[in-house]
């Protein structure tokens, strides 16, 4: 009688403990850190507010979760300083997933396989990635488009390389004339030149890369079984 009496005061304990750990699991929002000019992944709307494919994914992960987000908006690089500090508690932003990330980083498993489009002018006589052979070219600052192009220097033989904190400054440099092409994530090219400002833009090229993009969360979190489960359910 004794025996049972524990038991039954144990397993009152336990669902009590687990009670109260997701209820405060519930009260306290995710915080979030986000590439805020990065559409249609992630940006700000008129309002202020983020909307984006990445945002909707992370907000019903956080429902699932049975608690909510606060999103902030961070440079690029200032995301990978926010997960490695552990100031967040995951980032989104179109971010692929590399050994030399996750050697400081974890990451959720992908949902999104991307590829590199070569945006330029729809003059420019560029038709294939051989083609930025002696061109000016940019990309994003410490993105995968970035190392991808730095690689492979060599090989491609383009004349010269710009480094953007911003995809808008890129694409207005491209506009400009001030490089001939920019290599960044196809969706984001295709995306930004629907726009009617950018109708002299067009994405000329497509490189396939087989890289995927996940939501990267602090080394060894203890949100990214959670955030898996949420995924895998979704």
């Amino acid at each position: 009688m004794s025996s049972t009496r524990n038991l039954l005061t144990g397993l009152a304990v336990a669902a009590l403990t687990t009670f109260s750990g997701a209820s405060t699991m519930a009260q306290e929002a995710l915080k979030i850190g986000a590439y805020p000019a990065n559409p249609p992944w992630e940006f700000k709307n008129e309002a202020g507010d983020f909307e984006g494919f990445e945002v909707d994914i992370i907000n019903e992960i956080a429902t699932r979760l049975g608690t909510t987000t606060e999103i902030n908006g961070l440079d690029f690089r200032a995301l990978f300083v926010a997960t490695a500090s552990g100031r967040v508690d995951a980032v989104i932003s179109s971010l692929t997933i590399t050994d030399e990330r996750l050697e400081a980083q974890s990451f959720t498993q992908p949902y999104f396989s991307g590829a590199l489009g070569v945006g330029t002018k729809k003059d420019a006589g560029i038709s294939s990635i051989d083609d930025i052979n002696g061109k000016r070219i940019g990309s994003i600052a410490t993105s995968f488009p970035e190392n991808w192009l730095k690689e492979r220097q060599d090989e491609l033989g383009y004349k010269a390389y710009s480094s953007y904190d911003t995809t808008a400054n890129m694409l207005t440099d491209l506009r400009s004339g001030r490089i001939e092409a920019a290599v960044n994530d196809i969706v984001s090219l295709r995306y930004a030149f629907a726009q009617p400002q950018m109708d002299m833009l067009q994405v000329s090229a497509e490189i396939p890369t087989g890289d995927k993009f996940a939501i990267m969360l602090p080394k060894e979190s203890e949100h990214l079984q959670a955030f898996n489960d949420a995924i895998s359910a979704m």
